[in-house]
């Protein structure tokens, strides 16, 4: 294993540094590394290493939204609330339905295994969104109208929905005992116990760090194991309540910024250390998830459902910001960020297969490809953009 870790570490700040330099996002150097060394190219991981892969993302997701709520305040997340909530399930509904009866059309499936596909592709990527947006809230670049706030909290509870529709169509399919008002029910259920979780283990954080004198190296520490043991919880009680683990993570970063801004600006810097070591980890394994071979079978039906699908995305984008204080400009850069798949697909992407669904390996090989084909266009298409579209707020950098 540790060998597998040093290519990962060399490797993808390699890729990273070559992209870099060619005007393109590290990020994306890394995923493609991910896949030429990857157990479908080159096979030069070990498999102790892949085996944890999952585990590995999710820490590494962890400190870059913990990172992101220690940057939020109180003032710009209200200039977005509404569109957020907006934004947060109307594209996804729409790309998830477009896909689930074009599949009828085009893939010869039923409406079910239409919307198993559709929700699988409707979660945009918190792995290759949320940096980007942190980079630009560092930069004041669109922050006037709070723009990549409104982007990264609307990313996040998209994944909610996402994952949730998509156990939906699933239960629906295995005709268990299932009741989808109980489901959608509990998307809201789940989003407002992951916040006040959050909230909760933030306020208890915030006690421990003034009554006792800690060094900001180990608060650093307390914080992510915390964050660690929320996200942990989430998946020990799946079966029963559903916890939005990763909105609660932020909560938590957001809390000790609001109650100690001082110090949440000192953690945050430190955060941003983690994530330099972090994000190999996070995207060069979310490459080597991606099988070239299996998201060539998809072929060209499978990239024109994806098509659909983002078109209408596109869509539920525009409609979601309808009455809100955008202009064309940040409605197109917004239509952009919510573009890139990835970590989502990387992880459900393989259920149906694997557990027998009819057409598994075909909803398998189209989320393959939505990887390839968005994750590299949204992420260009965002750092492009983003200086053309977003103004830049230089009044905050004096």
């Amino acid at each position: 294993m540790a060998l597998s870790i040093a290519l990962i570490m060399f490797f993808g700040m390699m890729g990273n540094l070559i992209f870099t330099k060619i005007k393109l996002p590290g990020l994306l150097g890394m995923i493609v590394v991910g896949v030429i060394i990857g157990p479908h190219s080159l096979n030069l991981l070990d498999q102790s290493i892949l085996n944890v892969s999952g585990e590995l993302r999710k820490i590494a997701l962890i400190i870059i939204l913990l990172r992101a709520g220690l940057g939020l305040n109180r003032n710009e997340l209200k200039k977005v609330g509404k569109t957020a909530l907006k934004m947060s399930f109307i594209p996804g509904l729409f790309e998830g339905l477009t896909i689930a009866f074009v599949s009828i059309w085009l893939l010869k499936i039923d409406f079910i295994r239409g919307g198993m596909l559709g929700f699988i592709l409707a979660a945009v990527s918190p792995a290759v969104v949320v940096p980007l947006m942190l980079k630009f809230i560092d930069e004041r670049r669109g922050m006037k109208k709070g723009i990549p706030i409104l982007i990264l909290s609307a990313s996040s509870i998209d994944d909610v929905f996402a994952i949730t529709i998509f156990t939906s169509f699933m239960g629906i399919y295995a005709n268990k005992n299932f009741n989808i008002g109980i489901e959608l029910l509990n998307i809201p259920i789940s989003i407002i116990i992951g916040v006040i979780l959050g909230i909760v283990l933030g306020l208890i954080l915030v006690t421990i760090f003034i009554k006792y004198r800690i060094r900001d190296s180990k608060k650093v520490i307390l914080i992510l194991s915390i964050a660690i043991f929320l996200v942990s919880l989430e998946k020990a009680l799946e079966n029963g309540v559903m916890i939005a683990s990763l909105l609660g993570v932020m909560a938590m970063g957001f809390v000790i910024t609001e109650r100690i801004p001082a110090l949440g600006v000192r953690l945050s810097a430190k955060f941003n250390k983690m994530w330099v070591l972090a994000e190999l980890f996070l995207f060069v394994l979310v490459g080597a998830e991606v099988n070239m071979k299996v998201a060539l079978d998809a072929g060209l039906i499978g990239l024109v459902v994806i098509t659909f699908g983002l078109v209408a995305r596109s869509m539920g984008v525009l409609v979601s910001t309808i009455g809100s204080h955008l202009n064309l400009k940040e409605k197109i850069f917004s239509i952009v960020s919510y573009l890139p798949k990835a970590t989502v697909q990387a992880a459900i992407g393989g259920i149906p297969l694997s557990l027998g669904v009819i057409g598994g390996d075909l909803i398998l090989a189209i989320a393959v490809l939505s990887i390839i084909v968005t994750a590299p266009l949204g992420a260009i298409g965002i750092n492009f953009l983003a200086p053309k579209l977003l103004e830049q707020d230089l009044i905050e950098n004096v």
